[in-house]
């Protein structure tokens, strides 16, 4: 029987360790080095990964800048392996500082371009394309630029930004023919993939904002409908080239932006989930406060991951609801000035007011008295030019009641709001007479 692979890794760190105490880093950090790739075989990745950084102290110490940096790459790539994209990006990034002691300019842009190109991929999948994208600027200028700009790692970082920012697959087609000339060792190519699987899902899914109504006056809530269609997804997991399947879409933060007239009322539980192949629809309410020239509603960004690993944030488009104010409506009130007793003549007093936001034009009002309530002073019509909002008018009358009971009063209203159009209706208030 052959020697137990993990205890021959185990009894290979122990050596490394030894020869570290012992002050001979050069060949500590290689048999650090051998040790990490012993581990990698293993998929004991978080092993793998300390022995290769700590081949890259090693390698510090000794000034040994080549070893080191093929160390820190073995590092990133373990963490890579281990979905940990934040670490790997640090690795990645560190570097880009050491790669300024080669002396060989060629060599040393070729080692910016190329890890500057990998941290912002590990970027990329965590959301921070931007981020990444500063990255790349401050290294532009540490090289050539005709380098620079013909490198098929800048062109893919290029593709990238634009197939996002324009959500045009075109640019991703670009990406994947270009793939072999990037160079990148297997856990990097299973990086590159995991980009693409995250950019064509940010461009592939489907978003739809919709009203229930196509017209709201500032006293009605409005109910958005937020659609995502993931059908799109179901091809991603086909397409072979990824070797990918896509589990599951987590929703994990919503943000609307909305008019300084509306305040959102209601938004969906987080997170969600959903499925590939499914079309979902979520609800928000609304409520306008006032109204202005310029009323909307979104974009919403939704923070998205995929399988617990990749993160993007989805833009949805703005709508804009039509917003109007509410017709102008009358508050009429009736108050008796004395008590009504039968035979007896007593005053009541009228009110109107115009607590709407729109101001009543032209309006004429007529109240009707049961048999029993003979008017006495006063008139049964009245004309008003106007009311404003927030204005009210007083307006009174004699009457004697005639019989006991309980009657009923009525009022018939008419009049135009700001637009010209005519409201009219017709309000009732009961009215009692005692002894």
């Amino acid at each position: 029987m052959g020697k137990d692979p993990r205890l021959n890794a185990e009894k290979q760190l122990r050596k490394a360790d030894r020869i570290y105490e012992m002050g001979a880093f050069r060949r500590a950090g290689r048999t650090y080095n051998d040790t990490g790739e012993m581990y990698l075989k293993l998929h004991e990745f978080e092993v793998a990964r300390d022995c290769f950084y700590d081949a890259a102290k090693s390698f510090i110490n000794s000034e040994n800048f080549l070893l080191l940096i093929q160390s820190l790459r073995n590092a990133g790539d373990a963490s890579l392996l281990l979905n940990d994209f934040s670490e790997a990006h640090q690795f990645f990034k560190n570097v880009t500082k050491y790669a300024n002691n080669i002396r060989n300019i060629n060599e040393r842009e070729s080692l910016l371009v190329i890890f500057s190109a990998l941290s912002y991929l590990c970027l990329f999948i965590e959301g921070k394309q931007d981020l990444g994208l500063n990255y790349m600027k401050q290294i532009k200028k540490e090289v050539g630029s005709t380098y620079f700009n013909e490198s098929p790692l800048i062109r893919l970082v290029k593709n990238l930004t634009i197939a996002i920012r324009d959500k045009n697959k075109t640019y991703l087609d670009k990406v994947e023919k270009e793939f072999d000339k990037y160079k990148f060792r297997e856990a990097e190519n299973l990086l590159m993939k995991k980009v693409l699987v995250l950019a064509k899902t940010h461009i592939s899914i489907i978003t739809q904002l919709s009203l229930d109504k196509e017209e709201y006056t500032t006293k009605e809530m409005i109910n958005l409908t937020l659609t995502i269609d993931t059908n799109p997804l179901l091809e991603i997991s086909k397409y072979s080239f990824y070797n990918y399947n896509l589990k599951e879409l987590k929703i994990k933060n919503i943000g609307i932006a909305l008019s300084d007239n509306l305040i959102t009322k209601n938004k969906p539980n987080l997170p969600i989930v959903l499925k590939p192949g499914k079309k979902e629809q979520f609800s928000f309410t609304i409520r306008p406060n006032f109204q202005v020239d310029n009323t909307f509603i979104g974009p919403i960004l939704l923070t998205c991951e995929i399988d617990g690993i990749m993160i993007f944030f989805l833009k949805t488009q703005t709508i804009k609801p039509n917003l109007i104010s509410p017709p102008p409506t009358l508050e009429i009130s009736l108050k008796n000035l004395r008590p009504p007793l039968i035979d007896k003549t007593f005053p009541m007093e009228i009110k109107i007011e115009n607590n709407s936001e729109g101001e009543a034009l032209e309006i004429m009002m007529e109240i009707e008295f049961p048999e029993q309530l003979k008017l006495m002073r006063g008139t049964k019509k009245k004309q008003i030019y106007s009311l404003k909002t927030n204005e009210s008018i007083n307006w009174e009358v004699s009457l004697k009641p005639t019989e006991i009971g309980d009657f009923e009063i009525k009022m018939d209203v008419k009049f135009k709001d700001p637009d010209q159009n005519l409201i009219e209706y017709t309000k009732s208030f009961p009215f009692s007479i005692k002894l």
